[in-house]
Formats: C-alpha cells, sequence, structure tokens
C-alpha cells in the first residue's frame, strides 16, 4: 500500500475533516507520522486571515519542492485555501494534483482514484452548502481522553471582515441524534473530554428545529456515562440569553468554560463590523456569568485595527478589558481580506498603529492574566496529566478552565510517576504570567 500524509493548518475544526479523511483513507494507504516518508500528501488549509494565507502557501511549496524532487507521487490540496483560490494555487504551484473543497473533503480516496486514472483532473470542487456526510470513520490526532466534536457547518453570521461563510457556506447544524452517537462512540474509546465546536456554537440548531438546541444537546451530552468534561467553544455574545446560559450551568460535566468572542468594545466599531452586540450587551452578559459562578472562565478575541478605529475606540476597547479582566484574550490585528465588505471600507488604519494597539493590548492582558493565576495559589483544582517532563518530578496538565492548546497550563511536582491522561487533584503553589504551578494533593485517577 502506498504511504500516505496528512499536514493540517488552522482551526480545530479543520482537524476534524482531517481525522475523517484519515479515517477514510486507512484501510487503502499506510498512514505515516513524516511528510517525507509519504508518495501521498494532503494539505489541509486555512485561509482565514492574511498570516494563515501565508503559513499553507508556504507548507505547499515546501512539499511542492519533495515533489520536484521526486520523493513525493502526489500532492492533493484542500481546506479553505482551496476553496477560496483553487485556479490562482494550480496556476502558480504546478506541482499540486488536485484541489479539494471544504464541503467534499470525504471524497477524497475518490480523487486519489480519479488521479491515478486521469493526471489531467485538477479541481474537484462542489457547493461549499452541502452537508457533510454522518457516520464518516476517523482516527483522533488528539490526545486519547480528549476528542473534538463538531456540531455544525458553515456560519450565517456575516461580519464584515470575515470570509468564513463564502469558505464553509451557509450554517449547518448535524441532527442532534447523530452528535450522540458520535460522542458516544468517541467515549467508548476512551475520551473523557469532549470539545464542542462549529463556526457560532450558541446558534446549533436553530436551521433545523428553529430555535437554538444547544442547551438540549448539553443535556443529551451530559447523561453519557464515562464522560467527564464537555467544553464549549465559540459562543457568539449576540444570542447568548438566559436559556443558552442555562444549558451550561444545569450540567454538571459542562465546564463553565465560555469561549465568547467580542472582537471589540466600541459600538461604533462593532457596528461596522455587523456585530449583533453591544458595549453594553458584552458587560451584561459577563456579569450574568460571573454572578451565577464567580469561578467561570471567560475568553475572548479582539480585533485591533479595524477601518475607522480610532484612538478613542481602542481606549473603550482597552476600558472594557481593564474592568472585566477576561481569564483569556487573544488579539488580533485587523486583516483586510478580499471579498469581504470591509475590504473597501474608508480609514484603514496603518499597520504600525495596529502593532502598536495590538501589543498595548496584550501587555494589559498579560498583567491581568498575572494577577489571576496569583489568585489561585492556595486553591485545589482538577487537573488532567498530559505530558511528563521529568519522570517522577514535573508533570504537565489542564484544569477544566483551560482548552487544548490555546491556554495555559498547570506544571506539576511530584515525587511519584503520574499516568497520561488520569485526572489527579493539584493545589496550586505558585504562578507565573500565563500559567500556575502545583503540587500533587490527592491523587486519585478516574
Amino acid at each position: 500500500m502506498k504511504k500516505l500524509f496528512i499536514e493540517t493548518l488552522g482551526c480545530s475544526k479543520n482537524l476534524v475533516d482531517s481525522e475523517q479523511m484519515l479515517g477514510l483513507l486507512d484501510e487503502s494507504y499506510t498512514l505515516c507520522d513524516q511528510p517525507e516518508e509519504a508518495e501521498i500528501l494532503i494539505v489541509n488549509t486555512c485561509s482565514f486571515i492574511h498570516d494563515a494565507k501565508e503559513e499553507s502557501i508556504n507548507v505547499i511549496l515546501d512539499f511542492a519542492k519533495l515533489k520536484a524532487e521526486g520523493v513525493l507521487e502526489t500532492l492533493i490540496v484542500t481546506g479553505c485555501l482551496s476553496q477560496r483560490y483553487p485556479e490562482e494555487l494550480l496556476a502558480e504551484i504546478p506541482e499540486i494534483d488536485a484541489i479539494i473543497g471544504t464541503s467534499n473533503f470525504y471524497k477524497v480516496d475518490e480523487v486519489i482514484k480519479k488521479l491515478d486514472q486521469d493526471r489531467t483532473q485538477k479541481i474537484f470542487m462542489e457547493s461549499v452548502d452541502l452537508q457533510i456526510p454522518e457516520n464518516l470513520p476517523r482516527i483522533l490526532t488528539t490526545p486519547s481522553y480528549s476528542a473534538y466534536l463538531k456540531i455544525a457547518e458553515g456560519c450565517d453570521n456575516r461580519c464584515t471582515y470575515c470570509i468564513i461563510p463564502k469558505l464553509r457556506g451557509k450554517y449547518r447544524s448535524r441532527v442532534l441524534e447523530d452528535i450522540i452517537d458520535e460522542a458516544k462512540d468517541l467515549v467508548s474509546m476512551g475520551v473523557k473530554e469532549l470539545i464542542l465546536i462549529a463556526q457560532d456554537t450558541s446558534r446549533y440548531g436553530i436551521d433545523l428545529y428553529e430555535k437554538p438546541t444547544l442547551p438540549k444537546l448539553l443535556t443529551a451530552l451530559n447523561a453519557i456515562e464515562g464522560l467527564k468534561w464537555i467544553r464549549v467553544q465559540y459562543s457568539y455574545p449576540d444570542i447568548l440569553d438566559d436559556d443558552l446560559l442555562e444549558g451550561f450551568f444545569s450540567n454538571d460535566k459542562v465546564v463553565n468554560y465560555f469561549d465568547i468572542p467580542i472582537q471589540h468594545a466600541s459600538d461604533k466599531i462593532l457596528k461596522l463590523m455587523n456585530r449583533k452586540t453591544t458595549h453594553d450587551d458584552i458587560l451584561n452578559i459577563i456579569q450574568k456569568i460571573r454572578k451565577r459562578d464567580p469561578e467561570a472562565v471567560i475568553r475572548t478575541t479582539c480585533i485591533v485595527g479595524f477601518p475607522g478605529e480610532t484612538e478613542q475606540d481602542f481606549n473603550e476597547l482597552l476600558t472594557l478589558v481593564r474592568t472585566v479582566k477576561f481569564d483569556r484574550l487573544g488579539a488580533f490585528t485587523y486583516s483586510n481580506e478580499e471579498n469581504t465588505p470591509a475590504f473597501k471600507l474608508p480609514n484603514q488604519v496603518p499597520e504600525a498603529v495596529m502593532v502598536e494597539r495590538r501589543d498595548a493590548l496584550m501587555a494589559l492582558q498579560m498583567n491581568i492574566s498575572e494577577s489571576l493565576c496569583y489568585s489561585k495559589v492556595g486553591k485545589v483544582y482538577e487537573v488532567v496529566v498530559e505530558e511528563v517532563v521529568e519522570e517522577n518530578k514535573l508533570y504537565v496538565g489542564r484544569t477544566q478552565y483551560d482548552s487544548p492548546e490555546i491556554d495555559g497550563v498547570v506544571y506539576i511536582n511530584t515525587v511519584g510517576p503520574l499516568e497520561i491522561g488520569h485526572f489527579i487533584q493539584v493545589k496550586i503553589i505558585d504562578a507565573l504570567e500565563y500559567d500556575v504551578i502545583g503540587e500533587v494533593y490527592h491523587e486519585h485517577s478516574k
């Protein structure tokens, strides 16, 4: 069997697509660990902002060299960049054998077989609004105890800076029963943490059931035996009403971790972004969450330098961040993406100003984060053990308030061995800017 490798770039939603491609190809090809070993190489690309496009292109070019050197037989590109620029990619990088769209990636085996018969076929695109089939096989690339669970595809929000609706199509929820079936399968494989993802998880079910159905989904997932943590990512603030919040608070396995991208705090900028929320709405939601659970963690993302953003607008954002003290915050400079409504807006902010504002925002957040980390000293948290740094001495883990890859970690001091994937009690004894240091408090595994 030919050797195959998939390189995944971008978000966790892309990762799930790649895991399904691996599942589909597993019986026909030998999956290998390094791109240099492969005869067939698939790049699952990102195209959300300029930096992501650049990274995707550079990775494709690196693999194109392997093709030119005769190491690689077939190079296939899929994901958001391929959906956005299929003709341009083929024109600029002739080593590419095939381009597959975001909604028909599951036909990858069929595409490879077609290439074996006819190398002149290059672009395999279908409507971005296709419903992805259910029951696709999947090979997890995350640690065995944690998995992403995609609950919907596409987006209808139409934020003026965002190209995602054109690349991923309209919002399409998965049927609730299908999600539960997949969740049960994952738990039967040993998964203890499910991370629910979509372009907007808070709108789950509106297209299918005519009302937000996330609370019902969370309740059904909560009933699965053997599952420990349910985490929800990408919940838009404009729709997080009392009913949706109740779905978090009334289910004990749903961790009180709220990933709410606010993007800005100035009403003027929010309106230009076509965000359906205001400064006061954002404060109101945060106050509701913290009133219900002062320990709840709120993560957000912000865009600085959106066209028309003045110093006053930016100061409004700084003031809100200073007031709210988000537990986690990511800041991005505005990326002027063609084919988005914001592309031709007047009063574009100079790059140097954007970078300066981003750095100022992140400096503020670093101080907030450090203070919040130190406030955890003396407290005991349940932590999943993820990595060994020094055998029997130092391990790395996460609390329920930390999402993998994007949040901080817990450094665990121990005098004995800890088992990866087990949940233990850790007492926090010290803190860093984004991470905390603890020691095993009362060890027990689940």
